[in-house]
């Protein structure tokens, strides 16, 4: 049912993600950076659910993009940390309210209660697997 879910959720995503030129997983990166400005390739592609090199493909485009930038960590040379740009935010921004409406729709007919209960199962579920 978790399988079901995501893939609906990803493809109406997709959908709703289409006008910008970016994918779900695309955007899912940002949000991650949103909430956690200045984090490691290796990093994003943890908090994002996808591979390392799934995220050095990405992190090309989204760079190629202006939506993110890459700059030398100041404690470890070899490392490059990543932050949105003014592009990136300006995108994030633009498609918040098209994603809150996905997920009100996702959850349109359980209680506010239900909707808590959901988040926190799903929540628990992931932090169980982690």
């Amino acid at each position: 049912m978790v399988k079901r879910a995501e893939l609906v959720v990803r493809a109406r995503l997709e959908e709703v993600l289409k006008p910008a030129g970016v994918t779900a997983l695309q955007y899912t990166a940002l949000t991650v950076l949103q909430r956690h400005d200045g984090l490691t390739a290796a990093q994003l592609a943890r908090d994002s659910f996808v591979t390392a090199q799934s995220m050095a493909d990405m992190l090309r485009t989204l760079e190629a993009r202006g939506h993110v930038v890459r700059r030398a960590n100041p404690d470890n040379r070899r490392e490059r940390l990543i932050s949105l740009t003014g592009a990136g935010h300006r995108l994030l921004a633009d498609y918040a309210e098209p994603v809150e409406r996905l997920e009100a729709a996702m959850t349109e007919g359980l209680s506010a209660r239900q909707v808590d209960r959901l988040r926190s199962a799903l929540d628990h579920a992931w932090r169980r697997l982690s």
